[in-house]
C-alpha cells in the first residue's frame, strides 16, 4: 500500500506526461543545468521513479564515491515522504534497494568500451540486469561525439533507456531557457528527450526542450527548499 501511494504520489508524474513517458527502451536522454542547480536530484528522482516501478537501476557516477551517492538516495526517498507525510519508508527502502546498483569510475578510465565490458561482466554472471542506465558527471567538453555515439549505440543494442547529466554553467552563451545550448548542440541529435534546470530567481523552472511536447504539459520546477519536482501551482 505505501508503494503504491508513493507511485500515485510521486513528483515525476508531472514530467512523466509532460516529456512523453520520458523515455522507452533504448533511447537516450539528457539532463542540463549549471553546477549546484539540481541535476543529481533530478537524475535520483528519475532512478527512484523506476525503482518504485521495479525496475533495475544502474546508477554510474564519475570520480564520486558510491557512499556519497546512497545517501543521495536516502535523502530524496526521505524528502519525498515528508512531503506527503508518508510512514515506515524504511520497509519500502529495503524492498527496493536490490533493484538499484552503484558503479564508480575514475574519470580519466571511462570510456563506452570499459561501461561495456563491466556491464557485460553483470549480466553474465547474473548478479544484475539493468533496465535503467543513468551516467552522472561526464563531463562534455572532454567527450568526444565519438564516444557519446558508442553509448547510445549500447542503449539501444541492450534495450534500456540512459540518462546523462549535462552541466552547463560556465559555457558561454547558452541561449535562451528552452533552447539547447551550443556546446551539445552537436549531440542533440542522439538524444530523445534534453530536460533543461534553469534557475529563475528563487526557482528553477524545468524546461522540456526535446521531446514530445503538449500545450497542455504542466509548467515543472524544483522546490527551492527540496529540489524536489512539482507543479509550478503548487
Amino acid at each position: 500500500m505505501l508503494k503504491n501511494d508513493l507511485v500515485l504520489k510521486n513528483p515525476l508524474q508531472f514530467i512523466r506526461e509532460d516529456a512523453g513517458h520520458i523515455l522507452v527502451d533504448g533511447q537516450f536522454g539528457a539532463i542540463l543545468a549549471g553546477a549546484g542547480v539540481g541535476k543529481t536530484s533530478f537524475l535520483v528522482q528519475l532512478a527512484l521513479d523506476s525503482l518504485l516501478s521495479g525496475k533495475n537501476v544502474l546508477h554510474i557516477c564519475l570520480d564520486q564515491p558510491i557512499k556519497k551517492v546512497c545517501l543521495w538516495y536516502e535523502e530524496v526517498l526521505h524528502l519525498v515522504s515528508e512531503q506527503y507525510h508518508l510512514a515506515n519508508t524504511n520497509k519500502l527502502w529495503e524492498t527496493i534497494l536490490p533493484h538499484r546498483f552503484i558503479m564508480t569510475f575514475k574519470l580519466g578510465e571511462f570510456g563506452a568500451e570499459r561501461l561495456e565490458e563491466r556491464l557485460n561482466d553483470l549480466i553474465e554472471q547474473g548478479i544484475f540486469f539493468p533496465q535503467m542506465v543513468l551516467i552522472d558527471g561526464l563531463p562534455f567538453d572532454k567527450t568526444t561525439r565519438g564516444t557519446i555515439t558508442k553509448l547510445s549505440s549500447m542503449a539501444r543494442e541492450q534495450g534500456f533507456p540512459v540518462w546523462l547529466t549535462v552541466k552547463t554553467q560556465g559555457r558561454g552563451r547558452e541561449g535562451r531557457p528552452d533552447e539547447i545550448p551550443p556546446f551539445i548542440d552537436e549531440f542533440s541529435d542522439l538524444f530523445e528527450v534534453i530536460i533543461r534546470l534553469d534557475s529563475e530567481g528563487p526557482e528553477v523552472r524545468v524546461h522540456l526542450v526535446k521531446g514530445h511536447k503538449e500545450d497542455k504539459a504542466p509548467m515543472l520546477m524544483l522546490d527551492p527548499a527540496t529540489q524536489l519536482i512539482k507543479d509550478r501551482g503548487q
